[in-house]
């Protein structure tokens, strides 16, 4: 099974906010930015995160898509929308200090959404009757699928670019995993 993994194109954030499962609108001229991306046509299966700046990217193509809950963006909770600096010191701090562990204000883990998302690709990996997948996620959601294929630490998971309307492309034959392209 080939899996093509991209993230949703660039967002309208001047203000610097933060955001996950929050909508946070893609820049005005994004149509733009999809006709510079490269897409297959010959999936077998199209599944997006339900956030709009990835069902937008979906829509433009025309895809038959499917929406799964479990490939949205970390949940920031309380944070949500908030500028970065004005989200409280005494919040911030313990999750700056162990942003693995520690739950945003309201929100979720990064544990609890490498669950939410192994159990999503532990779901995808097992079906034999796909060759061709394409997912249209997030950066989170796409560090962690890449965090379970390669095995580095998880609190290494920043360390890895993903860009704004690029593929990771990962060949999964008989459980072996090979990453064949990210960024592309």
């Amino acid at each position: 099974m080939e899996i093509h993994v991209i993230r949703h194109t660039a967002v309208d954030n001047p203000e610097n906010r933060c955001y996950g499962f929050a909508e946070m609108p893609l820049r005005k001229d994004f149509t733009e930015d999809f006709k510079t991306l490269e897409i297959d046509r010959d999936y077998d299966v199209i599944i997006s995160s339900p956030s709009q700046r990835c069902r937008l990217l979906a829509d433009f193509f025309k895809f038959d898509y499917q929406t799964d809950e479990r490939l949205r963006e970390m949940n920031f909770g309380n944070w949500e929308m908030k500028k970065w600096t004005d989200i409280p010191e005494d919040e911030i701090n313990p999750w700056y200090q162990d942003f693995v562990s520690v739950k945003t204000s309201g929100g979720e883990s990064l544990l609890e959404m490498q669950t939410r998302v192994l159990s999503f690709w532990q779901e995808l990996i097992q079906k034999k009757d796909i060759n061709k997948v394409l997912l249209i996620t997030h950066a989170g959601v796409i560090r962690l699928i890449l965090q379970t294929v390669l095995q580095f630490p998880l609190e290494n998971m920043f360390s890895i670019q993903i860009d704004y309307g690029r593929k990771v492309i990962i060949q999964v034959n008989e459980g072996v995993f090979s990453v064949k392209k990210v960024n592309v």
